[in-house]
């Protein structure tokens, strides 16, 4: 069973969401939220984030780790620099378990489970939540992300092998 983790990485919520495919469809594993606190160093969050995320894998044993791409936030740039601090945390932390990582654009991820690339949030959650086979939509929104992340994944996996 080859399980794939997403991450919705963040510096004061990180999302994460283990899948793998069953005989019945995809199965949810866990999936669950890292909030730090803004008390702590960079360092102190980046470290704790990275942490959780690999007792998430020791746990899981997942084969392959998918993460949104940083995007650009030109109003913010700060922002996206604290992104990649968590996304380079991820990185060595995938590397450790030797995973393969995979990059995905919240476009290209939109597109693939709604067929646009401008779906809205709800869309997204709706997806999540009927693919899952979910009674209700997984919340905070970091979860339902990180789960689309890995939906994308786990279906350009399967595009993959249809063709080969």
């Amino acid at each position: 069973m080859e399980r794939i983790l997403g991450i919705d990485p963040g510096l004061t919520r990180t999302g994460y969401g283990v899948i793998h495919r069953g005989p019945k469809g995809v199965v949810l594993d866990e999936g669950g939220v890292i909030a730090t606190s803004t008390d702590q160093t960079l360092a102190e969050r980046v470290g704790e984030i990275a942490g959780e995320i690999r007792d998430v894998i020791e746990q899981w044993q997942p084969v392959a780790l998918a993460i949104e791409q940083v995007f650009s936030l030109g109003k913010n740039p700060k922002s996206a620099i604290l992104l990649a601090h968590v996304r380079g945390a991820m990185l060595a932390v995938a590397s450790d378990a030797r995973l393969k990582v995979c990059h995905y654009k919240p476009t290209q991820i939109k597109k693939l489970l709604t067929g646009s690339g401008r779906a809205s949030k709800e869309q997204m959650q709706l997806v999540v939540k009927t693919e899952l086979g979910l009674n209700c939509v997984p919340r905070p929104h970091d979860v339902a992300d990180a789960l689309a992340i890995a939906l994308c994944h786990l279906h350009l996996i399967q595009i993959d092998q249809n063709a080969a």
